[in-house]
């Protein structure tokens, strides 16, 4: 196992407002994310070696934003924009942990931006519905973004005698801690019965069961850890990070019930650290919930749940706060937005907060542990990057 130092750490964090920004460009969005991690980190932008975005990006002005974005931030060293649908904020912060492991530098920036409402609806719906196998999906069948979950919705309430009702829990979760996160598209608490009371989108998913189209953007500052713990009293450690890759087509995978990409990302992620599995090891999970029936197919994929388990789960109220596992404190993409790029780093930022004992409006989890576990998946299960954090007391 590698020491502390060996590591990279994050030791800044930055984060705009998510939710529909019309009012600045995908520069000067970037800027305001990027602006409050320089200044966390206590350092500026002649300190920076690399710098990565993630950027999912077809609907936006800029082709380019991580030339452009880094030029209106003032940053002049390399870089890169990743691509990894709705995980491309995890393979940013993996271009840029990778640029530190790899000696080429001692500090670095990740950031994940997405401008989605630069585009018509019609046009954010058909390249969302891209993000599968387009010849036998897309073209041949017209299958949506919500078709897919669909597809394993109906599969798990079939498989596990669940109801659409059981599914709207995880609604009304994500938008009680939104309520309190001052980042979040939408601070309104729900209920089953609103939930149940949308329309559908595609049987059996309803409009409160998916994430909202979205613009926003998040940064961190990573560096080395000898680096790091001159810079910051309080750097939270990458673990280690297990990525995976599924089938770019649907009709191969050989369960419905679930992610083979997660779980053999997360199964990657545990070497990595050193960990059996979950057990006891963790005080928080961020995982990806694009869908409500996607984050109870999170819980089993990582083990927190056994298979066909993870509603009940919800439904005693383990995945809240003061719960077994808690489980996306922020909102998650249901309540806090899912601007695509952004989200992986945005799931990033909210765990160094709360390692940090940082979180505010009563989301603050008893850290005991001192680790986090991140989640996240990009397409239909096409990408999965799981990401093991702790605060190396």
């Amino acid at each position: 196992m590698k020491s502390n130092d060996e590591k990279v750490a994050i030791i800044g964090v930055g984060h705009s407002k998510f939710g529909k920004r019309l009012d600045v460009s995908i520069n000067e969005l970037g800027w305001e994310a990027i602006k409050p991690a320089l200044q966390d980190a206590g350092i500026t932008q002649k300190d920076v070696g690399f710098y990565s975005v993630g950027n999912f990006g077809y609907w936006s002005e800029e082709i380019l934003p991580a030339v452009t974005i880094g030029e209106y931030a003032g940053l002049t060293c390399g870089s890169l924009k990743t691509e990894a649908a709705c995980a491309s904020g995890s393979a940013s912060l993996k271009i840029a942990m990778d640029s530190i492991l790899s000696g080429n530098s001692d500090i670095a920036v990740a950031m994940g931006i997405e401008k989605m409402y630069n585009s018509p609806n019609g046009t954010i719906i058909e390249l969302i519905g891209r993000a599968g196998n387009y010849f036998w999906e897309f073209e041949n069948f017209g299958m949506t973004f919500p078709g897919y979950y669909a597809l394993y919705a109906t599969k798990y309430l079939d498989a596990f005698n669940s109801k659409e009702e059981d599914l709207c829990e995880a609604a009304v979760k994500a938008h009680h801690y939104g309520s309190m996160n001052p980042y979040a598209q939408f601070r309104k608490e729900t209920s089953v019965e609103e939930c149940m009371k949308s329309k559908y989108v595609s049987r059996p998913l309803k409009l409160m069961d998916s994430s909202p189209i979205t613009d926003g953007a998040a940064a961190v500052i990573l560096a080395r850890g000898d680096v790091a713990k001159k810079l910051s009293d309080t750097p939270v450690y990458i673990e280690s990070q297990g990525t995976a890759t599924g089938t770019a087509y649907m009709g191969r995978r050989d369960d419905y019930t679930g992610l083979e990409a997660s779980r053999r990302a997360a199964e990657i992620a545990f070497r990595g650290a050193g960990l059996d599995g979950v057990g006891n090891n963790f005080d928080l999970f961020e995982v990806h919930d694009c869908f409500t029936i996607a984050e109870v197919m999170a819980y089993e994929d990582l083990g927190l749940a056994k298979k066909g388990e993870g509603i009940r789960l919800l439904k005693e109220h383990q995945t809240y706060k003061d719960g077994k596992f808690p489980v996306n404190l922020d909102g998650g993409l249901k309540s806090k937005g899912h601007p695509i790029g952004a989200t992986g780093i945005s799931q990033a930022v909210e765990i160094t907060k709360q390692l940090r004992e940082e979180a505010d409006n009563g989301r603050q989890v008893q850290v005991n542990r001192g680790r986090a576990l991140q989640h996240n998946v990009g397409g239909t299960g096409h990408y999965a990057y799981v990401t093991i954090y702790s605060r190396g007391d």
